[in-house]
């Protein structure tokens, strides 16, 4: 067995075993392009193992995408299968794992009416918005992980051959996910053990109020009353513990819907719906987008901040310093799983429940009434560089360091 046959075995028992955690008797559900089908055999051989009863997977493809959205007339991007929610739905209901490998082409759309991928984007979160309810609630384990497309890696390494793009996109996934140490799913546990650390000297705070400062940066955040940190390893509804993104280097909390005020720059391009949003600022007033602009993918962020009432508003905060293992590989993915863990970030859209005290019981109600983001999207983007400097506010107004020059002004034991 080769080296890359050896880590393909690691990755897929770390994604199955850390990802998903899959239980005995469960199913697992795994959505994956078709350039993983190498990977995916070796998942669900490793999840049958593991004591799965069925292993369902979703292909696609990103040329039949582009071929719809080429060819397709208007009105089918106004329509999503609703067989297949109600099947999303049902498995969920059933208590299934879902693993997405997600790895999309970043200019796959750019030739594209934005409005048109608008419309899709929109109809599709609206049928599918009770299957991801459930995920964002961790009612169920699921899971993101990474392949190298042809089209990706060579948006990442264009001076490479395509096949040499891949085998160094390859090693550098191993890397940043842990898979090349000798023992992952160990290394991984101790990561999240150390993520834990962290969030929980966050609990323990309480901040009123995170301020962000940098370059075309200055950003007031106010939390919701009783957020609760979270990163690494989650809790599922049946106390199953899982990863849902591998990697993963951030600690993630709730914003005030209404509590945001000020602008703030991006620092790396974010790849929505197949196209590059990059050179973008937001300015906030109580909560609210109320001005944008952008260098490039204007439309396509008008069209993302227009999908409904809560996409002009933040549902995340995460802090990951400048120095993680995916900044420090100096490269700009395209992909928000991993250029989100090498910056801090904030979302637009849907906040997670669990990261307010019993969101996860609340009623959409009783979660607007505490100030919870609620939106079709959940749109992460990336404001952090080696100059953010970030202070937490204490309920008695005392102004804490947090980041300093990108990284923790602070060490935990």
């Amino acid at each position: 067995m080769n080296e890359l046959e050896q880590n393909l075995e690691k990755y897929a028992a770390l994604a199955v075993s850390i990802g998903v955690n899959v239980q005995s008797g469960q199913t697992l559900v795994v959505n994956a392009p078709l350039d993983a089908a190498v990977l995916v055999r070796k998942i669900a051989k490793k999840a049958y193992e593991a004591g799965a009863k069925h292993v369902y997977v979703e292909w696609n493809d990103e040329d039949l995408t582009y071929i719809k959205y080429k060819h397709a007339p208007d009105e089918a991007f106004l329509e999503y299968p609703m067989w297949r929610a109600k099947g999303m739905e049902q498995l969920a209901e059933e208590g299934a794992a879902f693993l997405t490998i997600y790895s999309p082409n970043p200019d796959l759309l750019k030739d594209i009416d934005p409005k048109r991928i608008a419309n899709f984007t929109k109809t599709a979160s609206q049928a599918l918005s009770n299957y991801r309810s459930a995920l964002m609630a961790d009612k169920n384990c699921w899971s993101l992980i990474s392949v190298p497309t042809p089209a990706w890696a060579k948006k990442i390494f264009p001076d490479l051959t395509e096949e040499q793009a891949i085998s160094k996109l390859w090693d550098v996934i191993f890397d940043v996910t842990r898979v090349s140490l000798a023992d992952p799913i160990q290394a991984w546990q101790e990561h999240n053990d150390r993520l834990a650390k962290m969030v929980e000297y966050l609990n323990s705070k309480q901040y009123k109020q995170l301020i962000y400062e940098a370059p075309g940066t200055n950003l007031t955040v106010d939390l919701v009353d009783n957020h609760v940190w979270h990163g690494g390893a989650a809790v599922s509804e049946n106390g199953v513990r899982f990863n849902p993104n591998i990697p993963t280097e951030e600690v993630f909390t709730m914003p005030h819907k209404d509590g945001v005020n000020g602008i703030v720059r991006n620092t790396k391009p974010l790849n929505y719906g197949g196209n590059l949003i990059d050179g973008f600022t937001l300015t906030f007033k109580d909560g609210k987008v109320v001005d944008f602009t952008a260098e490039k993918g204007y439309e396509t962020l008008k069209h993302l901040l227009d999908t409904d009432e809560g996409a002009r508003h933040l549902g995340e905060v995460a802090l990951v310093p400048h120095q993680s293992p995916i900044s420090a590989s100096n490269l700009i993915f395209y992909n928000t799983l991993f250029d989100e863990n090498a910056a801090c970030h904030l979302a637009l859209g849907k906040a997670y429940p669990t990261n307010i005290k019993d969101g996860a019981a609340m009623s959409k109600e009783e979660l607007a009434q505490h100030g919870v983001n609620d939106s079709l999207i959940h749109e992460d983007f990336m404001i952090g560089s080696a100059e953010l400097n970030i202070d937490g506010v204490t309920k008695d107004g005392k102004r804490e360091p947090i980041f300093r020059n990108g990284n923790w002004a602070f060490e935990l034991e």
